[in-house]
């Protein structure tokens, strides 16, 4: 035998080495295919409350609300050939359902996503669909997704409640378009979907390496995959999808329950995915393909049967009629159009167990508020009864209360719908588990400390919120009523703004021909009890007092024995003269906070509490001063003119300095102030 040369055999054995370690694998071999899951549960991984069924199907969020779950294929697949290479071609196809309590709403989504880790732990529910969270930017995410979204989010731009779109590091999405498929049976015909009709769906996301073209195409299950896809976008995924990377869907709830699920998928690199074989699928829940027939025994009984429902309809009618009375609304037909946001009576009612006192969450100046569960989606929900005896302008009441129901914020408490019974309005909101504001700045309830990071992130959440709804919204929303007790708190510690549009519209059902100022004493602007109309910056107003109210840890009007009533303004101003602003921060901090932005918000405060409205600072400037994209304009008696006014130096209205409890201070009143929530 000829003698074989040493480097010929080391060559040989680095060859078949490469073939074995993972590290020399070359894109391009990677598929599979799963047409349902029971044999497959092995090859994937769970978190949150995804599963999959004993029948094989993948459930990714389980009907209940503010849930998250994540489902990826367990080892990663090879999408380079090298960490600077391209991204190969690559084509997934999957059957998927979305099922809800209602066919008219559903919370949130779901997404179909490439990611290099697994891990989505600090992900949000809601909107943020278990992928990113609310603090997130584009340049701290890495993802390549498709997502089905059934909410519109005007935080991401979204198109409506019923669309796909392809997002890249964010869900702000590069191209979306309502779902619908187009019908090659009907000549290219484009045909809606719902995302939301509890019915099995295929999606086919197809990339291109050399085109760098992304098409998603979207069919009724069973149907061949259509000739033109829904979207298409050229965008070069080698800067985003990692040599390595993980396949796999997210999903998540917001405040209903929806049931995310997966019924097939298949994944192959460099060819189409692998067919799924549609009769190996599991069932959605609650289908039921089989008839049921009448037996010969049912036959015989059948008259007996139906004289025994007879008498229970007519016993049930009987019983209904007594009850008319106990739940009885006022609906009439121009309410129509309002639609899915009205609530029935007997829903609010069974979700209070009849509005009892240990269900009762605080008491304020529009009426009382229940926490509830509503019976068929098992969603928590927040009851305010406020009365309403007036029929004047009650039909602009509710048309502009479900207006305001389409505001979608992450800082603004969700209006969910509404219902009329006699001489209340009742309203409907998401529930806040941690309560309001004031309850944690006056140790109410034994409620903890707040330390500054988390008093200045929630001054930054109202701040976002107020200068949504002033300026972000298609029609400009006036609160009337920013203060501590209307600041509630999510299981997260965000802040949400809450009763945003309450005061103005309750003005619908007031006397026209008496002024009547809503609002909380401390708070009010000087021009409002003068005239009675408030704008955007009577509410910079009593967000300026609230500024204060939060660092100082006082509330705005304060009762001693020594001094009588003072206003909180009165002495932050007194400090400020003194040049020892810091003198006035909460002393339960005990010196623990950064002491630049305590003197911004401070300052910033005053700023907003001034008497002359234009020289507030509009909510937009209050934004960069607080995120620090602008400095912060110096405080002086000369441009603020605000010693002089103290000091009673400069000429002004005096109906407005004419008050009970305070000749120097900002604030006003006027007869109907409330007190409070």
């Amino acid at each position: 035998m000829e003698h074989v040369p040493m480097s010929f055999l080391v060559a040989f054995f680095l060859l078949c080495l490469s073939l074995n370690l993972p590290g020399f694998c070359v894109a391009g071999n990677e598929s599979f295919a799963f047409s349902g899951f029971a044999g497959g549960a092995n090859n994937l991984t769970l978190d949150g409350t995804a599963k999959v069924t004993g029948k094989g199907l993948l459930e990714l969020t389980n009907n209940e609300p503010g849930v998250e779950g994540h489902a990826f294929y367990r080892i990663p697949i090879q999408f380079k050939d090298s960490p600077n290479g391209t991204v190969q071609s690559f084509s997934v196809a999957f059957v998927f359902a979305i099922l809800s309590a209602s066919s008219d709403m559903s919370s949130d989504g779901m997404a179909f996503v490439i990611a290099p880790g697994k891990d989505f732990s600090n992900a949000s529910t809601a909107q943020y669909l278990g992928l990113v969270n609310s603090h997130a930017s584009a340049n701290s995410n890495q993802f390549f997704a498709v997502e089905l979204d059934t909410v519109k989010n005007d935080e991401f731009q979204d198109l409506d409640n019923n669309h796909v779109g392809i997002d890249i590091n964010t869900l702000s999405s590069v191209k979306s378009r309502t779902a619908a498929f187009y019908d090659d049976k009907e000549g290219g015909m484009l045909k809606n979907l719902s995302l939301n009709s509890s019915e099995a769906m295929q999606v086919w996301v197809d990339y291109d390496g050399k085109g760098k073209q992304i098409n998603v195409t979207l069919a009724p299950m069973g149907w061949d995959k259509p000739s033109k896809p829904l979207l298409s976008n050229i965008s070069d995924l080698s800067a985003v999808i990692t040599e390595k990377a993980y396949i796999g869907f997210s999903a998540s709830t917001g405040p209903m329950g929806s049931q995310h699920c997966v019924l097939a998928w298949s994944f192959a690199m460099n060819r189409p995915a692998p067919a799924i074989d549609f009769n190996k699928m599991p069932e959605l829940p609650n289908s039921d393909g089989h008839h049921k027939t009448l037996t010969k025994a049912f036959e015989i009984a059948l008259p007996i049967i139906a004289a025994s429902i007879i008498l229970a309809i007519c016993m049930a009618i009987f019983l209904l009629v007594q009850r008319k009375l106990a739940y009885a609304e006022v609906r009439e037909d121009w309410e129509v159009e309002f639609g899915p946001h009205r609530f029935s009576y007997k829903e609010l009612f069974d979700a209070t167990e009849g509005f009892k006192s240990k269900h009762l969450l605080g008491v304020g100046g529009f009426g009382k508020v229940y926490k509830g569960i509503l019976p068929k989606s098992k969603s928590e929900v927040a009851v305010k009864r406020v009365s309403h005896d007036s029929s004047q302008g009650i039909k602009e009441f509710v048309s502009e209360v479900v207006s305001i129901g389409h505001l979608r914020h992450r800082n603004l408490v969700q209006l969910l719908g509404y219902c009329r019974r006699k001489g209340e309005l009742l309203l409907v909101y998401d529930y806040m588990p941690n309560g309001s504001l004031d309850k944690y700045l006056y140790g109410e309830e034994n409620k903890p400390l707040l330390e500054w990071g988390q008093r200045f992130q929630i001054i930054k959440d109202v701040a976002s919120g107020l200068f949504y709804l002033h300026e972000n919204w298609e029609k400009v929303v006036i609160h009337r009523d920013i203060k501590a007790s209307n600041v509630l708190l999510d299981g997260g510690m965000i802040a949400h703004l809450g009763d945003f549009g309450l005061a103005r519209l309750y003005d619908h059902g007031t006397d026209l021909q008496t002024t009547h100022v809503v609002g909380t004493m401390g708070y009010i602007a000087p021009e409002l009890s003068r005239t009675g109309k408030a704008s955007p910056l009577t509410d910079v107003f009593a967000f300026g007092t609230f500024l204060l109210e939060v660092t100082c840890g006082k509330r705005p009007v304060s009762n001693s024995v020594q001094h009588g009533r003072a206003m909180l303004v009165d002495r932050v101003l007194e400090y400020w003269h003194r040049g020892a602003l810091k003198e006035t921060v909460d002393s339960r901090l005990q010196g623990n906070y950064n002491v630049d932005e305590v003197q911004m918000v401070l300052t910033l405060g005053l700023m907003c509490s001034h008497p002359f409205p234009g020289e507030r600072p509009p909510m937009r400037q209050v934004m960069q001063y607080l995120d620090g994209d602008a400095p912060l304009p110096e405080l002086t008696p000369a441009n603020m003119s605000l010693l002089s006014l103290m000091q009673n130096q400069l000429s002004f209205d005096q109906s407005v300095l004419q008050y009970p409890w305070s000749v120097t201070s900002m604030g006003t009143m006027t007869a109907g102030i409330s007190v409070g929530r």
